[in-house]
C-alpha cells in the first residue's frame, strides 16, 4: 500500500553536493518507484531563528519560512531524517528545525499532572546519519548517546515509532563501491518505505 513519506535533509550545506543528499535521492527514487507519494524538505534552504525561551517554544509564532515545512510533516506517515554526525550527534540547525517543529499544540498537547499526549503517534520514522567513524565504534563505544536524544526526547516524545536507523560510517575513506552498495541500500529502504 502506498505511504506519505515526507524526507528531512539536515545536512547544513546548502550546495546540495554531500553524500547525505545523495542518500536521500536514492530512497525518495525507491519510493516514487514503488509508488510512495514523497515531499522534501531542506533544512539548509529554510530561514528561522533559534528558541530562546519557555514562552517562544511554547506560544511563540511559528517563522513563515516553516509552516511548509510543519505541513509536510503531519501529512506524512513516514518521516525520513538525513544529517551528519557532528560533535556526536545532529548539526546545530537541524537541532533548531527540530525544536521549531515539534512545539506544543502541534507535536503534542500539554495532558493532566504535566504528561504529553502525543500528537504524532501513527508516524513511523528512519533516522540516516553519515559520520566519518566506523558506525559499530559510535554504535556500540559511544552508544549512538547524540542520536537517542533524537531518537527518544525527541521524535518518541510525540508519538512517532518505530523509529529505525541507518549509520553510515567512514565516509571519506569509502570508496565507489562502497557509496554504490549504500546509495542501493537507500533505494530499497525507499521502495519498502520502511
Amino acid at each position: 500500500m502506498p505511504r506519505r513519506i515526507t524526507i528531512l535533509q539536515g545536512h547544513p550545506d546548502r550546495a546540495g553536493d554531500r553524500l547525505c543528499h545523495a542518500l536521500a535521492d536514492a530512497y525518495a527514487a525507491g519510493a516514487l518507484e514503488a509508488g510512495h507519494e514523497v515531499r522534501r524538505v531542506e533544512v539548509a534552504r529554510l530561514h528561522f531563528p533559534l528558541l530562546r525561551s519557555q514562552g517562544e517554544f511554547e506560544a511563540g509564532l511559528l517563522p513563515v519560512d516553516l509552516v511548509e515545512a510543519q505541513e509536510a510533516i503531519r501529512w506524512a506517515e513516514h518521516l525520513v531524517l538525513v544529517f551528519p554526525l557532528w560533535l556526536g550527534t545532529a548539526p546545530a540547525l537541524l537541532k533548531g528545525f527540530l525544536e521549531q517543529m515539534l512545539r506544543p499544540g502541534f507535536a503534542f498537547t500539554y495532558g493532566e499532572h504535566g504528561l504529553p499526549k502525543k500528537v504524532l503517534r501513527g508516524r513511523s520514522a528512519r533516522i540516516v546519519v553519515t559520520m566519518g567513524m566506523p558506525a559499530f565504534v559510535y554504535r556500540w563505544w559511544y552508544c549512538a548517546h547524540g542520536l537517542r536524544g533524537i531518537r527518544r526526547n525527541m521524535l518518541g516524545f510525540v508519538g512517532i515509532r518505530p523509529i529505525r536507523m541507518s549509520l553510515f560510517g567512514r565516509v571519506e575513506a569509502a570508496g565507489d563501491t562502497a557509496r554504490r552498495r549504500w546509495l542501493e541500500r537507500m533505494r530499497q529502504l525507499g521502495r519498502r518505505a520502511v
